[in-house]
């Protein structure tokens, strides 16, 4: 039902999708476009959402958009506002979930900002229209917004765009379109393609030129699992000076300096004493923090991923890494091992630790390190520690989304006691 708004509105606050929360006389409606401080005239509202038509009076931390495709891109959603103002709402969010978890005391976060031009990974969708490739990310439940321009993307990273619409047009495979991940790893883009034919040999031609023409080790055919289309030299990563060969598509954090804060805050938690028990990662991927973790004690990395556990246990020998192949939904780790452990340190899906938090509470761990993407499941999966007496002792908030709405945190957890009387 569409309903008439009358009058001047302010706006109280930001929404988790990043539309700005406005105080009316019909109560509170969501205003796409608005920020926090800005006095608003909105459209008609439709359930809960209105159109902005004006900005009445801006708020002080309103800005310019800096990309000309804010607004039809999907990209991002907050360009509106300043960077530290959108920094101090991810620490709110992040904070007011801890508080939900029941967490009365809350240490100040520590906080973190990538810059602009430092995204290191892209998921991109193309299309045919005409005689052109369109290439790019949807607008806001709608079709793909050619990116022409962008404020995100590794340099490297933009540059590629224009030579692959012509590439990609060539494509006999491809008919409507498809989908493209880069990633830019230390050995240079690494590029992961889904198309809606089947690949012949003149895609195959096609790719391998395109491949060495402009300097890509490898392209891949999305699958299960995905196939190597043209090899143009080693593909490699490193994660804390150990050289590794990530699978097509692998998870790599988003920002070099995002992974590097990450890393830091996990190295700074763990415990000064006790680490000959080892520690225990869960959710380890390729070995983004394993090495890292290693150079402190014997690690116990659980992945359930074959094609990353692979990686990681290629890269293993000679340090102290044990990768072990397992699904933790399905078959978590224990909370007899976990209780064993010097540190428990894990790093879950967007979804959260799922089955796997069960076990942990169960075993009890002393100190318990958890890197979040995602303020709701942190709430969830952390609310049984504190019910267990677990207290934060360390709270760090890492900003390598820019002008979206999502947020890393590492949350540091400690249960007080020592020995058998903190496990009653």
């Amino acid at each position: 039902m569409e309903q008439d708004m009358a009058g001047a509105a302010r706006v109280v606050a930001l929404g988790n999708d990043g539309d700005g929360i406005a105080e009316t006389l019909a109560g509170r409606i969501f205003v796409p476009g608005a920020i926090p401080g800005d006095t608003v005239q909105p459209g008609p509202v439709q359930a809960t959402h209105a159109v902005l038509e004006r900005v009445i009076t801006p708020s002080p931390d309103r800005v310019t958009p800096p990309c000309a495709l804010f607004g039809q891109c999907g990209g991002c959603r907050v360009q509106q506002m300043a960077l530290p103002a959108l920094l101090a709402w991810k620490a709110g969010r992040v904070t007011e979930a801890l508080q939900r978890a029941g967490f009365a005391t809350i240490p100040t976060p520590a906080t973190v900002q990538v810059a602009p031009q430092e995204r290191r990974r892209v998921d991109l969708a193309f299309r045919r229209e005409g005689r052109r490739i369109v290439l790019g990310l949807h607008r806001r439940r709608g079709d793909v917004v050619d990116m022409t321009a962008c404020t995100l993307l590794d340099p490297t990273l933009f540059a590629l765009l224009a030579p692959l619409r012509d590439m990609l047009h060539s494509l006999p495979g491809v008919h409507a379109g498809g989908d493209l991940q880069i990633n830019l790893l230390d050995s240079g883009p690494d590029l992961l393609i889904t198309m809606d034919g089947t690949p012949d040999a003149n895609d195959r031609r096609i790719l391998a030129q395109f491949s060495k023409a402009h300097g890509i080790p490898r392209i891949s055919l999305g699958g299960t699992p995905p196939e190597t289309l043209a090899l143009n030299g080693p593909v490699f990563h490193h994660f804390d000076g150990v050289r590794v060969t990530p699978p097509p598509g692998a998870f790599l954090q988003p920002a070099r300096r995002g992974e590097d804060a990450i890393r830091a805050a996990v190295l700074a938690a763990l415990p000064t004493k006790g680490l000959k028990a080892g520690i225990i990662e869960l959710y380890a991927g390729c070995g983004t923090l394993s090495f890292a973790l290693a150079t402190h004690a014997k690690v116990l990395a659980y992945e359930g991923d074959r094609a990353a556990l692979a990686c990681l246990k290629q890269a293993s020998g000679g340090t102290r890494v044990l990768p072990a192949l397992r699904d933790l939904n399905r078959q978590p780790v224990m909370a007899a091992e976990l209780a064993k452990a010097a540190a428990v340190v894990l790093d879950p899906p967007h979804a959260g630790a799922g089955a796997q938090m069960a076990q942990i509470v169960a075993g009890k761990p002393r100190h318990v390190i958890y890197v979040s993407c995602n303020p709701t499941a942190l709430q969830r999966d952390l609310t049984p520690l504190q019910q267990l007496g677990y207290r934060l002792e360390r709270l760090t908030v890492i900003d390598q989304f820019l002008w979206s709405t999502e947020v890393e945190a590492v949350c540091v957890l400690k249960l007080p006691g020592t020995g058998k009387n903190h496990r009653r």
